[in-house]
Parts: structure tokens; C-alpha cells; sequence
């Protein structure tokens, strides 16, 4: 067998670590691309069909807790005490015997972060809609302690409904 036919081992090694970094960049490309139009603008067609990353519950946590930065930052470059109030949550109230599953993403298959107990009232910072849940496809993102998802089936809304993700 001729030397140029079979890899070396460094060139295999090589290979490897090159294929390894492309994935890297591509699984991180999603993650690094900016959304053009404002997070309170995104269209009707985007909530329909969610993307596994913007509807994470911990990217959407990491998004308001940015607009709550730049918020501070502008109070403070304009020489405000207080920053401009934090948008809105919303309430509900869980309806679900004996305890609401909480998931990671507003799916069923999702992986399970938590519950919460039946009567408990809850905050809601935003609703999408997801998985179908005995004829009800929204889901609203809860903000208590931890950022998780619960189906909107079985979280009774205390006022107004909540705005959309």
C-alpha cells in the first residue's frame, strides 16, 4: 500500500480536531446570528413555528435579563434615578391536579425542570404556542424562581392574557 493512500495518524488527528471545530462553529452559528426586527415586533408566522433556541426558556431568560441591563444602562446615561419599569408579567393561576410539569421548551417531550402545585399563583412573562395539550396549543413561559414552560391547558389567567414571545 502506497503512503498517500493511508492516512497518517497525525493526519487522521488533524482531521479529526478540524471536523470537530466546524461542527463547534456550526452548532454556535444560530446561537451568534441577531434577530433584526425588536423582540416585541416578532411576526404571528415565528410564534407558529418556534425555533428550538429562541423559544428556550433559558435564552428567553437571558434576553430580558439584557433588556433590563440596557434599560439601567440608558437610566443611568440620562441621569435617572430609576430605570424605565420592566415589562409587564401577568398572572395564572394552576389549575392541574395534583401539580403542573414544568419543561425546558413548550413541548410535551420536553425535559422536565420542575412542577407546581395545584391553586399555586404564578407570574407569566410571555406566551407561544407549542405542543397540543387536550386542544390547546399555547404556552405560557413562567418567571417564578426558575424560567420553564408550562401548557397553557391547565393555568387559569388571572386579567389579561399574556403578550405573545
Amino acid at each position: 500500500m502506497s503512503p498517500l493512500s493511508r492516512p497518517s495518524r497525525f493526519r487522521r488527528i488533524g482531521l479529526c480536531v478540524a471536523t470537530g471545530a466546524l461542527a463547534a462553529v456550526t452548532a454556535a452559528a444560530p446561537a451568534l446570528a441577531a434577530d433584526p426586527s425588536p423582540a416585541g415586533q416578532r411576526g404571528e408566522a415565528a410564534a407558529s413555528a418556534p425555533a428550538s433556541e429562541e423559544l428556550s426558556a433559558s435564552a428567553l431568560q437571558r434576553e430580558h435579563e439584557a433588556q433590563q441591563k440596557e434599560a439601567r444602562q440608558d437610566a443611568q446615561a440620562q441621569g435617572q434615578a430609576k430605570p424605565q419599569a420592566p415589562k409587564r408579567t401577568y398572572k395564572g393561576r394552576v389549575i392541574a391536579k395534583p401539580n403542573l410539569l414544568l419543561r425546558d421548551r413548550p413541548t410535551r417531550s420536553s425535559r422536565v425542570v420542575g412542577s407546581v402545585k395545584y391553586g399555586t399563583v404564578v407570574n407569566i412573562f410571555c406566551k407561544t404556542t407549542g405542543d397540543n395539550v387536550d386542544g390547546n396549543n399555547r404556552w405560557y413561559l413562567l418567571t417564578d424562581g426558575t424560567w420553564a414552560w408550562g401548557s397553557a391547558r391547565y393555568i387559569e389567567n388571572i386579567g389579561a392574557a399574556p403578550r405573545w414571545c
